[in-house]
């Protein structure tokens, strides 16, 4: 196992990279192949040719963080804890990290992740665990959840022209903007599917374009939370009765 946080370093603050790299090497007892096939890939993957022999205090807290994961997987291990992981990279180092990181639990790596970035919740996250003040909200796959804290769906429509839709079963809400050219049809799963919506809707008007929009991780985390405060208010006033 080996954790790695995003603001805390275990790397060597005056060595270069690559002496880190080394002395990790010879701590773990890895093969000098092993480790050289490890690193090798890391480096391609993560881009840091360019700070390989630059000391550790002198890099950015995104090299950092690339030199910390590549530091963690050089003595492959089973399980690798995540702080952060990609706290002060930019967007295009976040994505090459989360892809690597996906690639490595598909290869059998177990990945235990905390962070308050929820795109890498969404991005590799079949499980998720949400604690408030140490009390577990929700506990399971993210697709469940979503179907539990944010039953509805949107149908996103362009018309060709602009028109009033007809009144739609299971739809909920409707909201057009564009002069009448786009609607957002808002409808719960279990009232009817975006099948069978899309279905009715072109029987009346001619659709340039459409889009059913799942909602937003950022979405379902708020009304966790947001469902917790009700309860708790609920409960205080029970108490009081």
């Amino acid at each position: 196992m080996w954790i790695v946080c995003g603001q805390r370093s275990q790397l060597w603050w005056d060595l270069p990279l690559r002496d880190s790299f080394a002395l990790l090497r010879s701590i773990y007892r890895v093969s000098l192949a092993d480790h050289r096939k490890r690193l090798d890939e890391c480096v391609d993957l993560l881009d840091m040719a360019p700070f390989l022999d630059t000391p550790v205090r002198q890099l950015s807290l995104g090299q950092r963080m690339r030199g910390e994961v590549t530091a963690a997987l050089l003595h492959a291990p089973e399980l690798l804890v995540l702080d952060e992981p990609t706290i002060g990279l930019d967007l295009h180092s976040k994505e090459r990290l989360r892809e690597f990181l996906a690639g490595l639990n598909q290869k059998g790596t177990t990945l235990l992740l905390t962070t308050h970035d929820l795109d890498d919740i969404e991005r590799l996250c079949p499980r998720l665990m949400v604690i408030d003040h140490g009390t577990v909200l929700a506990d399971g796959p993210l697709a469940e959840l979503r179907a539990e804290v944010t039953p509805e769906r949107v149908l996103v429509i362009d018309l060709r022209e602009p028109l009033n839709l007809p009144e739609l079963p299971g739809v909920t809400e409707v909201r057009s903007e564009a002069g009448g050219l786009r609607h957002h049809l808002t409808f719960r799963r279990a009232d009817t599917t975006a099948a069978a919506l899309i279905t009715e809707v072109v029987r009346h008007v001619e659709v340039h374009d459409l889009a059913v929009v799942e909602p937003v991780i950022d979405d379902v985390i708020r009304r966790l939370y947001a469902r917790k405060s009700v309860e708790s208010v609920e409960t205080f006033g029970q108490r009081r009765h």
